[in-house]
């Protein structure tokens, strides 16, 4: 077959002519005459002297708007979802995949969405009036606080972790799914940390209610601040959580003369602590514990390599983290 020949100017401004009006590549060919691959070598042949090749754009900048609008009120929506609101409010007929790309150009991505804890109005105005309170403390004035919680780890780490390269075809082959299990292994445990470093951690074989969590204390907490603090004074942070809020537990405080940090409720980014657990599921999650034993140990191992850099790092982070609640309004932050 011999060489194409170069289509003429006038062909050439006739395919441009009628792709403007919104005509495919075929139906241009047919009406013209000529080959479908003609027509498509001709439209790339211009592109470079052209900002859009592929036609008239179908929204105008009042409709863009609209679309930005829409986006910023239904954040939780789909394309497809959006793409039905816009094409009532513009009358048109807009694609799904138009839809996509100019929302790529206003800027939006689709991502998986953080996930933070429900605060409610007077939660915020709790947590935003303790931030002020403590607004004046300085990183040193942190450094004297013992942050404690409990975390529950499991075998199967549910929707965390990497994602898997596949090829069509392969969804469920051997090497391409995750496993689960209906009710996998866990196990909770307790823990405390300083910007001195870490405390003992503790592996908690009960519910726990306030005589268990007391004990916890009892035999977890007070050889951790003796070892970091000696006589030194320092200040106990514990959330909300029921055996911690209860009278019998206020009372051993009491009796043991632990100063405690009035704490707001439902502030999981406030707590330095919740970094840590953070660190150590990613850890334990490269390793792939198979056992309840395995998982444990996994666990002690991570726990014990935190440095104490590391957690006073965190720690001289508490200013930032008040300031982020007043800007916020007492609202959830970055943390």
């Amino acid at each position: 077959m011999g060489k194409q020949r170069d289509l003429s100017t006038g062909i050439v401004a006739q395919i441009q002519a009628l792709r403007q009006q919104g005509l495919t590549q075929t139906k241009i060919a047919e009406q013209l005459g000529i080959s479908q691959s003609s027509v498509c070598k001709a439209l790339k042949k211009n592109c470079s002297k052209r900002t859009n090749c592929s036609g008239v754009r179908k929204t105008s900048a009042r409709d863009n708007k609209q679309l930005r609008k829409i986006a910023v009120s239904n954040r939780f929506k789909s394309t497809s979802e959006l793409t039905d609101l816009w094409n009532k409010q513009t009358g048109a007929d807009i694609s799904r995949s138009t839809t996509y790309r100019r929302l790529r150009e206003l800027g939006f991505k689709s991502r998986v969405p953080a996930v933070k804890p429900m605060l409610n109005k007077k939660q915020m105005e709790k947590r935003l009036k303790w931030a002020k309170e403590h607004g004046e403390w300085t990183a040193e004035d942190w450094q004297k606080v013992v942050f404690s919680d409990e975390s529950r780890f499991c075998i199967s780490f549910g929707d965390q972790g990497p994602r898997v390269w596949r090829r069509g075809g392969e969804t469920y082959n051997h090497e391409c799914v995750k496993r689960s299990v209906k009710f996998p292994q866990s196990v909770m445990v307790w823990g405390c940390m300083s910007a001195r470093g870490v405390g003992k951690l503790c592996f908690l074989k009960k519910t726990v209610n306030a005589a268990v969590y007391q004990d916890v204390l009892e035999t977890f907490l007070i050889p951790t601040v003796e070892e970091q603090f000696g006589e030194e004074d320092f200040i106990f942070q514990q959330d909300l959580a029921p055996a911690h809020a209860a009278k019998s537990t206020k009372d051993w405080f009491t009796k043991k003369q632990l100063e405690v940090l009035a704490w707001p409720g439902n502030s999981p980014d406030l707590n330095v602590i919740e970094n840590l657990w953070a660190t150590v599921k990613r850890k334990i999650r490269d390793r792939k514990p198979t056992t309840l034993d395995q998982l444990k140990q996994n666990i002690a191992t991570a726990w014990e390599a935190v440095s104490a850099e590391t957690c006073d790092k965190l720690v001289k982070s508490m200013p930032r983290r008040l300031q982020a609640v007043i800007q916020a309004k007492g609202a959830a932050t970055k943390y």
